[in-house]
């Protein structure tokens, strides 16, 4: 949250070229406030785990959020309590007609699936056009990154030789965006996927500009130059024990899986990994829901998605908008 001080304290120019968030007394005292509304489409086989990292994030911050879970209709998971299901998510026919201030679209491990053959592949789709008028600011994590950039911008996915599994050192190469606001030059972030997306697809789009990247793991966040979608490569949100935890599952399979880089101490699995990225985790998400949800929505959410040229139609067969 933003310093308050006196209009025109000289103070104020300094702290705004470092990069610190101020408001002034007139700001502080002609603003709006109300909670806000963000979804979390949880596209996770374990449910559980998902929601609770990632709402771990977004509850360290003074703003009041009214969460909403979301799972897909046209594909129930097999890895998750049925009941849990029913008491905690709602479907997409439920919540259409809402609009939300943020959104966050988590990854699947689909890696190896062409997207026109992932079973919802149809109802992400419509859900990911649903929300440039219903959703002011969408977050995509890894693989619903590659899917948001495939499906908005046509950026098809490369395979790795080998599964990327490690923690890494990422560069920030926008220092002054609000998004890296508190980061160090030199953050560094867990990884766990078989694909990238090549930087000179991504540089064809006019509209995107890459924020942050690391020379093992490339490319790793962008967004739209309208800050209205993000697309994350990294696991910011990740446990102490979720890579360990996905090394031994992979292991136990018989998979043969490469120890995951700079993360157990003297590449031991035995040893217990040391978190070195929780704090830019924290800002992260921190950060995206301050700067590109609360300070730029409509007081008034049902004004979200006005300034948007786009007509959706109603799709008979799926019921859903498209």
């Amino acid at each position: 949250m933003p310093i308050r001080i006196k209009d025109s304290l000289p103070a104020q120019a300094i702290l705004e070229q470092e990069n610190i968030f101020v408001m002034t007394e007139f700001r502080a005292m002609h603003q709006d406030i109300r909670p806000l509304e963000v979804l979390i489409l949880n596209l996770m086989p374990n449910k559980e785990v998902t929601e609770t990292q990632i709402l771990r994030k977004l509850s360290n911050s003074p703003l009041q959020c009214n969460v909403e879970l979301l799972q897909t209709a046209s594909y129930t998971p097999t890895h998750v309590d049925s009941n849990h299901l029913e008491s905690f998510y709602t479907t997409f026919d439920q919540i259409k007609n809402r609009k939300f201030d943020g959104m966050i679209i988590t990854g699947a491990p689909l890696a190896y699936i062409e997207y026109e053959d992932v079973t919802y592949w149809k109802e992400l789709c419509t859900i990911m056009d649903w929300a440039k008028i219903h959703v002011h600011c969408t977050f995509f994590l890894c693989w619903g990154a590659f899917a948001g950039l495939y499906h908005h911008f046509g950026i098809h996915h490369k395979f790795y030789d080998k599964k990327l599994s490690g923690v890494y050192a990422h560069r920030v190469l926008k220092p002054t965006s609000p998004l890296f606001r508190g980061f160090d030059d030199v953050f560094y972030a867990p990884h766990s996927r078989e694909i990238y997306v090549d930087s000179s697809d991504v540089e064809k789009i006019s509209e995107l500009e890459i924020m942050a990247e690391s020379d093992e793991a490339g490319i790793t966040i962008l967004k739209t130059e309208d800050s209205k979608m993000f697309f994350v490569f990294c696991h910011l949100e990740y446990d102490a024990t979720t890579l360990s935890d996905e090394y031994h599952r992979d292991l136990g399979k018989g998979m043969n899986p490469d120890i995951p880089v700079n993360y157990f101490p003297g590449d031991d699995p035995k040893n217990d990994p040391v978190v070195n990225w929780r704090s830019a985790g924290q800002l992260f998400y921190t950060n995206w829901l301050n700067y590109y949800v609360y300070q730029s929505t409509p007081y008034d959410v049902a004004k979200i998605g006005e300034d948007v040229d786009i007509t959706l139609a109603e799709d008979v067969s799926y019921g859903m908008y498209i």
